[in-house]
């Protein structure tokens, strides 16, 4: 009982965190190459403790990431769920992959987040510059060894704290 509220405060506090990031205003130079953190995490916690996540989880994590981007309402929220649900999903089979084809599929899996939101922008008529697409892909790609190290980590000393 007490491990589980551990993780459950870990995992929103992960979150929350995620979301603070992905709003945290940048100079306009570096502003297109920032991770899509939100679903970094939300890729992390499907894959390493799919017990503790959801579907629903990843549509209210969307619908606040575009509240608070002012997005087309639901734009992230169908990304996230997209998303969510393949890590969910395949969870047993990518998680015992070495860490360089861990990030393959993670790659692979940000690239599909962006794909959806382009469908969305291309369906509401919104035109977004390339950079601003893909840069996050390659951006998050880099990042994403560190995510998964920490997490791991901290998720791990919660577990063994007596």
């Amino acid at each position: 009982m007490r491990d589980s509220r551990r993780t459950r405060h870990l995992l929103v506090i992960s979150l929350v965190s995620a979301l603070a990031l992905a709003i945290v205003p940048l100079p306009d130079a570096v502003a297109p190459y920032r991770p899509d953190w939100v679903a970094l995490v939300l890729i992390f916690w499907g894959l390493m403790a799919p017990e503790r996540i959801g579907l629903l989880t990843a549509f209210a994590m969307g619908l606040a990431l575009d509240t608070l981007n002012g997005a087309l309402l639901g734009q992230h929220a169908l990304a996230m769920v997209t998303v969510v649900y393949l890590s969910v999903r395949f969870h047993l089979r990518i998680r015992v992959f070495p860490i360089w084809q861990l990030s393959v599929c993670v790659v692979f899996l940000l690239c599909l987040y962006e794909f959806i939101l382009f469908w969305i922008d291309g369906v509401a008529g919104r035109t977004v510059p390339t950079i601003e697409r893909w840069a996050p892909v390659v951006s998050g790609a880099l990042v994403w060894p560190f995510i998964l190290v920490y997490l791991a980590s901290v998720r791990r000393d919660t577990q063994t704290r007596v």
